[in-house]
């Protein structure tokens, strides 16, 4: 089967692109508009870009011509949170994706609990086991459909205790859930542990 791009529209294309790129990890995004309400929404389109400084990108596009209020609300404020939720959080992650009226705080209904974070006005997560607090640092838009995708740089990690060993991630330990297409989810399956291809340096 072949497919041009040329003839599918945004959601056809969308779609498409979010069964091809599997799985995707999620960052679950506190924001503060400028009202004061706490906005919470996952975002699969996500990676880091940049070790030093830490960097990360999210992808933010437009349902009806209009932004997600996280895109509004980081461009304002230039700071947010970036949470990596574990699968006991996987229903509360699917149901923050809701649209709700930008007064309205997704983490109020979930009645999910918060935390000052150390460097920014954004609240974290409570029940989060990762937590990064971000600062804005720059806004690409690609696209017909104008997407932006934000880079922050990670100013603060919070992490819980049990998961950090020799300044690595146990990834079993997290548990951390994946998006794949539609409203579905992953978790991890076996992990397999092979030998490093990389050389030290002589």
């Amino acid at each position: 089967m072949k497919i041009d791009p040329a003839e599918l529209g945004a959601e056809k294309a969308y779609r498409l692109l979010t069964g091809i790129v599997v799985p995707r990890p999620i960052a679950w995004v506190t924001s503060l508009s400028q009202a004061g309400t706490v906005n919470l929404a996952p975002f699969s389109a996500f990676t880091f870009v940049s070790p030093k400084p830490p960097m990360l990108a999210i992808s933010v596009g437009r349902k009806s011509g209009v932004y997600k209020d996280t895109a509004r609300n980081i461009l304002d404020r230039e700071e947010y949170v970036i949470h990596i939720a574990d699968s006991p959080l996987m229903s509360a992650v699917h149901e923050s994706s809701a649209e709700h009226p930008p007064e309205v705080s997704e983490v109020e209904v979930l009645g999910l609990e918060t935390t000052p974070s150390d460097h920014i006005g954004v609240p974290r997560l409570t029940a989060a086991p990762i937590a990064m607090e971000c600062r804005f640092r720059q806004c690409l838009e690609f696209g017909d459909t104008r997407s932006r995708l934000i880079v922050g740089e990670v100013v603060a990690f919070h992490i819980k205790d049990d998961l950090l060993a020799n300044g690595k991630i146990e990834t079993e330990s997290l548990d951390p859930i994946a998006r794949i297409a539609g409203p579905r989810y992953a978790r991890l399956g076996e992990i397999f542990t092979l030998k490093s291809v990389f050389q030290t340096s002589k």
